[in-house]
């Protein structure tokens, strides 16, 4: 959690918050990632990603999978392969989908 947030913690208006599962980073009203899982071992985020891309994403199988809740969710399992540079610039894209254009416009990560 502690890489997640120190990603999150460098987007503009972007906070944490408790989910109904898991935990959640949204930014006003929107959603921008969504961690959870651990039943089953495994832990999963998901976040926004344009169309094309969650369907790139779902084509290279796993740790990747397509939320079943929108067109333009993505998932990565987070394991001890994960590929924390990679995060690093999917989270932000997700933020720059959700967030409002100025916020968008002023993000850097």
């Amino acid at each position: 959690m502690d890489r997640l947030r120190e990603i999150f913690d460098a987007l503009p208006e972007c906070e944490e918050e408790r989910a109904w599962v898991g935990t959640r980073w949204r930014v006003r009203n929107a959603t921008v990632a969504h961690v959870f899982g651990g039943e089953d071992g495994l832990f999963r985020i998901t976040f926004r990603a344009e169309p094309a891309e969650v369907l790139a994403f779902e084509n290279l199988g796993e740790p990747y999978f397509r939320g079943s809740w929108g067109e333009d969710v993505v998932g990565m399992l987070l394991d001890d392969g994960t590929d924390w540079d990679e995060l690093r610039e999917l989270l932000p894209d997700s933020y720059r989908i959700q967030a409002p254009a100025k916020l968008a416009a002023d993000a850097t990560g």
